[in-house]
């Protein structure tokens, strides 16, 4: 904590470096050093993807990243990755950077002594304008307040490639190792789940407005210094943008996080300029991602490489086609099996998601067996499945059609239900029409929906042409983490690690 404490003087010094040198303070780039510590690991262990590597280990306090990774490249459980390298490098000198970090300086930001004598009120005011509402040339501070003021925030990262590649191995790696209270690792769909409840919690508890009486509430900035307060290093798995409703809300809401010190460690699918691409309103969407990559690095990871795809040892039979003899019989029989070690009875089960039932006809114990059109032909969606994914360990679900564009509704919540469950490590049983690698077809064409929705929109047929909303060019997209997320799931490593039947379930997320 010395570089936030030092003198005036020192600060004013790094401040003049900060703004007119080009070399980056946070990332070194001389090579990793070799003479890392002895591998715990089996020898005999067979070889494993460079995925979900870092989430068991015990050692992270007194081991770096580049340690711990090349720990499991001698012991033969990962491959080598220069990519994958040279990203744990960087995310390593961010590592030793955020050892004990705290961002209190930036949520009560020190004050001029210029301005002591004047009314403490206004100082005050004058503070929460610089957190909350301050933009770039409004009301810049002088010479003096500019030295007073904190050095800016470390920046974090956001990690980028194809599906596979190991983004999320390193990303948890990176969050097992960072010596920090006040961190916490979350799925994107997950906090913006609970950013939207915070919002309702917040807009149900302002005063009711009286007749005739303006009365503009705006709970986004409260709402992103409720989560300043908890938490100053955010990691999160697989950062996307899909409903306007978040892409409207993320630029306010990210400019206070990092404004407050929150470091953010981001993976996903897309580069930044590519995220919300031809969304709806992308114009008003478009500032957010220059905010992002202001307080976030670009960091791509993309080798070629599949790692999920690659030949592992497979659970057994674990997909099953429609067309196949005595499918429902096999999944039957499996199901039974399974059921016979739980403490409990078949039937229903009724789970409680925020006020609503979600009623499911045939489950035993942590198992569920449900059928496509439960899960994905009525209204559900991801605070549905993340409930689904803390109560049960395994998931049957039958019937699952080919996905064409005309199914895009139904496609949408597919791919939803598997990044839940795949982040909760739930284990599925499926049953389709297609192989997984043509369950999704682009084909199909507009339904009499999306021409209803163009015409209450006011848009011609030829914009929609255009919209990921109408093109279904997101979920096209998105099919392809789906597929290679399925491929790991039926991987004997895979139901290894979702077996709950002897341990106690940590919800994903905390600290």
């Amino acid at each position: 904590m010395a570089a936030y404490t030092s003198s005036l003087a020192t600060r004013c010094l790094g401040r003049y470096l900060i703004k007119h040198t080009q070399n980056n303070i946070w990332f070194s780039t001389s090579s990793i050093a070799k003479g890392y510590t002895t591998s715990t690991c089996n020898p005999s262990t067979p070889p494993l993807t460079p995925l979900n590597q870092a989430r068991s280990d015990t050692s992270a306090s007194t081991r770096t990243i580049e340690q711990h990774y090349d720990s499991l490249i001698r012991c033969g459980s990962l491959v080598e990755d220069t990519q994958q390298i040279d990203a744990l490098h960087q995310l390593g000198q961010l590592q030793k950077t955020l050892r004990g970090y705290s961002n209190s300086i930036y949520l009560t930001p020190p004050k001029s002594k210029v301005k002591e004598a004047k009314d403490s009120n206004a100082k005050q005011q004058k503070v929460n304008d610089y957190k909350l509402s301050k933009t770039e040339g409004d009301d810049a501070p002088t010479e003096e307040e500019e030295c007073l003021l904190p050095l800016p925030p470390p920046r974090g990262f956001y990690i980028h490639g194809d599906v596979g590649t190991g983004k999320t191995m390193l990303m948890d790696m990176f969050y097992s190792h960072v010596d920090n209270g006040r961190k916490k690792r979350v799925h994107f769909n997950s906090f913006m789940l609970d950013i939207h409840k915070r919002i309702h919690r917040r807009k149900q508890s302002t005063p009711q407005r009286r007749l005739g009486k303006m009365f503009t509430y705006d709970p986004i900035s409260p709402v992103a210094m409720e989560i300043s307060n908890e938490t100053c290093v955010l990691c999160f798995d697989e950062f996307q943008v899909t409903d306007i409703a978040d892409a409207m809300i993320l630029k306010q809401l990210f400019q206070t996080l990092f404004r407050t010190g929150v470091v953010v460690v981001a993976t996903s699918n897309r580069p930044p300029d590519d995220l919300y691409k031809n969304g709806l309103q992308r114009d008003a969407f478009l500032p957010f991602i220059n905010v992002l990559k202001e307080y976030c690095q670009p960091m791509g990871v993309d080798s070629g490489v599949d790692y999920r795809r690659l030949d592992l040892p497979s659970a057994g039979k674990l997909y099953y086609l429609t067309r196949e003899p005595d499918a429902e019989a096999f999944m039957d029989t499996l199901f039974h099996e399974l059921a016979v070690r739980q403490n409990n009875v078949t039937g229903p089960r009724v789970l409680t998601v925020q006020g609503r039932e979600l009623r499911l006809e045939k489950t035993c114990g942590n198992i569920a067996d449900c059928t496509f059109k439960e899960l994905c032909d009525r209204p559900v969606g991801a605070s549905d499945y993340l409930e689904m994914a803390q109560a049960f360990d395994t998931v049957f679900i039958r019937h699952v059609p080919m996905l064409t564009l005309t199914l895009k509704d139904q496609a949408r919540r597919f791919i939803t239900l598997i990044d839940n469950f795949y982040d909760n490590k739930v284990r599925v049983v499926l049953l389709a029409d297609a192989p997984l690698d043509r369950l999704f077809v682009h084909s199909g064409g507009e339904d009499d929906r999306d021409r209803m929705l163009l015409d209450d929109l006011g848009l011609s047929g030829d914009v929609g042409d255009h919209l990921s909303l109408f093109t279904a060019e997101e979920e096209i997209f998105a099919f392809q983490r789906t597929i290679s997320r399925l491929t790991e799931m039926q991987t004997e490593m895979y139901w290894t690690q979702g077996d709950r039947s002897n341990t106690t379930h940590t919800k994903r997320g905390s600290q």
